[in-house]
């Protein structure tokens, strides 16, 4: 149980950096990527299928947004215990799951409408409608669901290591040979 419980700060903290890998991905998305994608569809379009050809955001966001979910069910269950850390971690986790499903079942539909099936399935007109849906929806979750993600990771780990760093104290004021000061 002990090995368990010095997992839990190393835990969160990979649960941070992957979601703060994934915001920072998601900011630089979307004001930088998105508006060259969304400049002229479907022309646009049309230039980012060609440029994506290699890997793509589908290459990259599901497997990162699967491990943020992996990671945050760890770091929940391994800071359980600890209610100021707790909410924190099942809050990030919460916003994660969300943005999955969302994009599951609004994004990845329109992706495949814009970038596999394309002008040779749809009209012009069509695909500048499913673009402005697109990007509107974008900023109105994805942005808000990874900013809430990254904020709640980022407070569930300085709470976590302000425990441990209460513990630590604590602990050193009832054990005065493991006290700084008799080292």
């Amino acid at each position: 149980m002990q090995a368990l419980r010095r997992l839990a700060l190393p835990v969160l903290v990979v649960h941070l950096w992957v979601t703060m890998t994934l915001f920072g991905a998601i900011v630089l998305e979307t004001f930088m990527v998105y508006p060259n994608v969304f400049a002229d569809p479907p022309a646009s379009l049309e230039l980012t299928m060609e440029f994506l050809a290699v890997s793509g955001p589908a290459d990259f966001f599901p497997p990162l947004g699967f491990a943020a979910w992996v990671l945050g069910a760890a770091a929940l269950v391994l800071n359980w215990r600890l209610p100021a850390v707790r909410w924190w971690v099942l809050l990030s986790l919460a916003m994660f799951v969300a943005e999955g499903v969302v994009s599951m079942l609004y994004f990845w539909p329109r992706n495949d409408i814009m970038f596999v099936e394309g002008a040779a399935v749809h009209s012009a007109e069509h695909l500048r409608q499913v673009a402005a849906e697109f990007t509107t929806w974008h900023g109105r979750s994805r942005m808000v669901f990874n900013t809430v993600a990254a904020g709640a990771a980022f407070t569930a780990c300085a709470a976590a290591y302000r425990h441990r760093i209460l513990a630590r104290a604590a602990a050193g004021e009832h054990h005065p040979q493991t006290s700084p000061a008799r080292a």
